[in-house]
């Protein structure tokens, strides 16, 4: 019976253990949060910068559109919390209703024992009990017996004292759950009006907009013309690089095509001579053409920037560093993504992210290892183009550039400085990759 409650009473602890929501699972919410709150705290500076500037911008809009974004996963995120505790605390419940029905059994059961060793108390009963044996074997068993009744009894106390010990330590956790909800319901309540007042700021800025439409007309108008002129000149500068690369292998080829005939001249393939069967009878041979083999003409390759040794390795090296790649700059928000960015009414396809930064001039750094393959002038700031085999990393709206065309830049090298916003009030850089020639998003390939 000992042996039944025990085993019932170790089932129910790992019941509880196992339908509780795994630490795992906990860590990562509390990790999500704690980025969201980082990335809060850093936008909220920036807006704080561009919050009370004259000129109605594109960057201030996307930095008021990222922070609410940022406050409604933030809440998102209290609310899976929430979610989290109300579990803990209906689980909670479940085995503190189990644990008391546990030792009322126990106790129960006890008091039957304590019962019955009342009624058997005197020494006679248990002489009795002993030499109303029907041998000795009998009479060790009883004695036996006795003992282990004994033990059992001890046993039930120590369960009770331990699962009443186990009920104060899960009312104790179940009153820390509610406390942890109640401030996250406090935090929850302080987010949603934190999200309203932004919502309400947007919505003086939209009708803000409505006045100022042709100026961002002309704003993102400016930056189609300039992400058309840039990425003409890192197309350029790819297709020259993927001719050179075509040209030297079709040269390298060809040498050796020739190399081969000029070998199969000087060492020509004699036949063996065969002995005829009747040298008597002798019977002409008719010469027969030679057999031509053709030869297929070789496929081009999937890539000519993916033929020699060095290529191939920084290939796969960039390849296997695919959500591990550096961030450009330090403490960066993205404020444009990857392709059709609306705001509101208006819209553009961006070929990169834009990334805010939290002054102009901060360093910008190569997030993998190249050569530097152009440099540009865009008029109202600097690019720079970096090969990694057939990869390509391009950094624009740089106020300056500290690396030359030619030269081998190490990962996390700083190849400049970044250039300044539309409002001159801090630092914003444009960060485009290309595999060969087509553009994809940068952010799965940067560290998260």
């Amino acid at each position: 019976m000992i042996r039944k409650i025990a085993l019932q009473l170790l089932f129910s602890c790992f019941l509880f253990s196992v339908a509780a929501q795994p630490l795992t699972d906990k860590t990562q919410l509390e990790k999500e949060r704690q980025d969201i709150q980082k990335e809060l705290k850093e936008i909220q500076g920036l807006y704080n910068k561009v919050r009370g500037q004259t000129k109605l911008t594109l960057g201030q809009l996307a930095v008021l559109n990222r922070k609410i974004n940022l406050q409604e996963q933030y809440i998102g995120s209290i609310s899976k919390e929430l979610r989290t505790i109300d579990d803990d605390i209906y689980l909670s419940e479940l085995e503190i209703y189990r644990l008391n029905k546990q030792i009322d059994t126990l106790k129960t059961q006890y008091a039957r024992t304590v019962v019955y060793a009342y009624k058997n108390r005197s020494n006679y009963d248990y002489l009795n009990f002993i030499f109303s044996a029907s041998g000795f074997n009998d009479a060790i068993k009883r004695i036996a017996y006795l003992k282990s009744y004994r033990t059992y009894r001890e046993k039930q106390v120590n369960i009770i004292l331990e699962t009443q010990q186990l009920i104060a330590k899960r009312k104790e956790q179940q009153l820390g759950r509610k406390q942890s909800k109640n401030v996250a319901l406090e935090n929850q309540t302080k987010q949603v009006e934190e999200l309203a007042v932004q919502k309400k700021v947007k919505a003086e800025v939209v009708s803000q907009l409505k006045s100022k439409e042709k100026d961002l007309g002309n704003q993102i108008a400016q930056k189609k013309k300039r992400d058309r002129d840039l990425n003409n000149a890192i197309v350029a500068i790819v297709k020259r690089d993927i001719k050179a690369a075509e040209d030297k292998a079709k040269a390298e080829a060809e040498a050796k095509r020739k190399a081969n005939e000029i070998a199969n001249k000087t060492n020509p393939v004699t036949p063996p001579a065969t002995k005829p069967d009747n040298p008597e009878k002798k019977v002409t041979a008719v010469a027969e053409p030679p057999v031509v083999k053709k030869t297929e003409p070789e496929k081009p390759p999937a890539s000519y920037l993916d033929l020699n040794a060095k290529d191939v390795a920084l290939n796969s090296s960039f390849q296997a560093n695919r959500a591990l790649l550096p961030w450009p700059v330090d403490n960066g928000i993205v404020t444009f993504g990857f392709g059709t960015n609306r705001i509101d009414n208006l819209s553009f396809d961006n070929p990169g992210i834009t990334i805010a930064t939290p002054s102009q001039g901060v360093a910008v750094k190569a997030v993998f290892e190249g050569e530097v393959r152009g440099i540009y002038n865009l008029g109202d700031g600097m690019a720079v183009t970096i090969r990694h085999g057939k990869y390509f990393t391009t950094y624009s709206n740089l106020a300056g550039v500290t690396v030359s065309k030619g030269d081998m830049v190490r990962t996390g090298q700083q190849i400049g400085r970044a250039g300044s916003n539309e409002a001159g009030n801090a630092g914003q850089i444009d960060f485009i990759l290309m595999i060969e020639t087509k553009n994809v998003d940068p952010r799965p390939w940067l560290r998260r």
